[in-house]
């Protein structure tokens, strides 16, 4: 199965996005979704149909573990 490529129309994918419980009620949040391929799609909920980025999970899992570790919290 070829990889998505980073761009795609988020609308066009036929996935169940998912949201973080933490997501505010203006819309402010991020969705992932898993790929058929294995991989993670994520968009900007404020443009459901815009365009989707595309990651390996070993990058988010890279990503998710640098959260973790409180890595990016210099950016709040």
């Amino acid at each position: 199965m070829p990889q998505m490529k980073n761009g795609v129309p988020a609308g066009s994918l036929d996935v169940r996005w998912i949201k973080s419980r933490h997501s505010n009620a203006e819309g402010n949040c991020v969705e992932v979704a898993a790929l058929a391929d294995g991989s993670v799609a994520v968009r900007n909920s404020r443009d459901p149909e815009g365009p989707a980025l595309v990651y390996t999970r070993a990058e988010v899992g890279a990503f998710l573990a640098g959260a973790k570790d409180g890595e990016f919290d210099h950016l709040m």
